[in-house]
């Protein structure tokens, strides 16, 4: 009992700091003015009708999410058929796909920002400042999050059975894995997803070295925003907050 009650009241501490300073800025956000007082003054939504009154930032935030689906579909029709053909035609290279999915972890982001702003810069290729280096760029940053749920998905399923069985009924390799492989792979394609786009729509430091105000993003837009009033910046991290809140309660209802 007294052990329960123990972990129970370390959990409640936990949260507890962990919710400051989030309702602390929910709180800031919605003030109209809070100065010397340990309550705010005033209470409105004047910042967060501002904030989605800017055409800044709506333009901000639906390049963000143009380049993130971008990125995922990209991502879906790369990754998926390449993951079955690993496990299905050569599952010796899962040993070497999960160290290779690892690099773009290992590498810090400015080192990686560095060169491809030396390969893209010049030269006939000159995609620095555009929504197509991020792709490309994100579309590294997605592998590792959508091949190793992908692979944890395979992994728990006989994918050699299910294939033969469906040859044996006449279908082809093609249409065995769109009919059924795929709809094993939902749940875990489908948390990949959510997972990869809530990182990538939090990115800034791609975003800005090699996008910049080129292509202001939402993490740019706030960090251009960052002299303007608190409680207008605020409204913008609450909000981009609620939105990954949103994505994570996805992620958790398909992953079930």
């Amino acid at each position: 009992m007294r052990a329960e009650l123990y972990h129970r009241s370390v959990v409640a501490v936990l949260i507890l700091l962990l919710s400051v300073p989030v309702l602390a800025t929910l709180l800031y956000s919605l003030s109209e003015h809070w100065g010397a007082t340990i309550l705010p003054d005033d209470l409105s939504l004047s910042w967060y009708l501002q904030l989605w009154q800017d055409s800044a930032f709506l333009a901000a935030f639906g390049r963000s999410l143009a380049v993130c689906l971008g990125t995922l579909l990209l991502s879906t029709l790369i990754i998926v058929p390449a993951v079955f053909v690993v496990f299905y035609r050569f599952p010796g290279l899962d040993k070497l796909m999960n160290a290779l999915i690892l690099i773009p972890f290992a590498v810090p982001p400015v080192v990686t920002s560095v060169g491809l702003l030396n390969i893209y810069a010049d030269g006939p290729l000159n995609i620095t400042g555009t929504p197509w280096i991020l792709v490309g760029c994100y579309f590294t940053i997605a592998l590792p999050f959508m091949y190793r749920s992908l692979a944890n998905s395979l992994a728990s399923i006989n994918v050699r059975d299910l294939m033969e069985a469906a040859h044996l009924l006449g279908a082809s390799t093609p249409v065995a894995f769109l009919r059924v492989i795929l709809p094993n792979l939902r749940k875990g394609l489908m948390a990949s997803l959510f997972l990869a786009f809530s990182f990538l729509l939090g990115d800034f430091v791609f975003a800005n070295l090699l996008a910049g105000s080129h292509y202001e993003t939402l993490q740019v837009y706030l960090y251009n925003m960052r002299q303007t009033s608190g409680h207008f910046t605020s409204a913008i991290v609450m909000s981009y907050f609620l939105f990954t809140l949103f994505l994570t309660w996805l992620t958790a209802r398909f992953s079930k």
